[in-house]
């Protein structure tokens, strides 16, 4: 299906962190809409999505001018005090049309100019690594988190069949590594996954923050349930992973092979 592809002339990007990003000055979108288009997206339930003619998944809004707005922003935003940006809070800066569009790659060149105190660059893309040569300039003022919700293809192929395959964000996460940039694996949302998982993990990052969708969707599960997402387990059998405690399976064989102090559960692990 084509997707619906729409240029707008945005005044502002850098947005007030609020709710689960609170612990950041500012959250940055460089798109609206979201091409991976992922089965529990809360994004599908918040107003961008519900009031889109288009299904979530099919349509992506460019934002022109991107990384000079970002720039004038960060000039104000620093004068006031530490700036501390999630980017993204409600699409993925990496996403497909970044490869033409190229609007995630102007608003780090801008961040080289004027560095923000901390950038958490969240994304479930490999295209990252492009930008490799930026995020070096960067220094410790950023990290990279890549969604890695399971380490079983068949798993994300019935969850997020538009999403990146599992063995290139792996080996994304290999390429940040070697190349120094600070980076973790987000397990989120927890998706099932095997026993050898956290020995997969183990050479590629010495950071790993685990979630779900009752801690992390923003409703304590509200959102995810409206999703029907529960369906999805019950079509394989693996409905015992669509429960509040199922996060902490993951976490003790997380533990078997990483520090404690390298673990981090939900909100905690996305913090600057």
């Amino acid at each position: 299906m084509k997707t619906e592809l729409r240029y707008t002339a945005p005044k502002t990007l850098l947005n007030k962190g609020t709710g689960f990003l609170s612990g950041y000055s500012h959250s940055l979108n460089p798109y609206t809409g979201c091409t991976f288009g992922c089965s529990y997206c809360y994004v599908r339930q918040m107003p961008v999505s519900l009031f889109r003619d288009a299904d979530w998944g099919q349509w992506v809004d460019i934002k022109r001018d991107a990384a000079a707005i970002v720039s004038k922003q960060l000039e104000r935003a620093k004068k006031k005090g530490p700036v501390t940006i999630f980017m993204s809070s409600s699409t993925d800066p990496y996403q497909p049309i970044e490869y033409k569009e190229r609007i995630t790659r102007s608003i780090l060149e801008a961040m080289v100019d004027q560095p923000p105190d901390f950038l958490l660059l969240q994304t479930r893309s490999p295209l990252v690594v492009r930008d490799i040569d930026l995020l070096s300039q960067l220094g410790k003022s950023v990290r990279v988190s890549m969604t890695v919700e399971t380490d079983r293809e068949d798993i994300r192929k019935h969850f997020t069949p538009s999403a990146p395959p599992i063995p290139a964000r792996l080996k994304a996460l290999k390429q940040l590594n070697e190349a120094n940039i600070p980076a973790q694996a987000a397990i989120a949302p927890m998706l099932p996954s095997s026993e050898q998982f956290a020995a997969l993990l183990r050479p590629l990052v010495r950071r790993v923050c685990i979630d779900d969708y009752f801690m992390g969707d923003g409703s304590g599960g509200k959102r995810t349930k409206n999703l029907k997402i529960q369906a999805l387990y019950e079509e394989l059998g693996l409905e015992e992973w669509y429960q509040p405690g199922a996060y902490k399976m993951v976490y003790e064989r997380m533990k078997a092979i990483f520090a404690e102090n390298e673990l981090f559960i939900s909100q905690k692990g996305f913090e600057p």
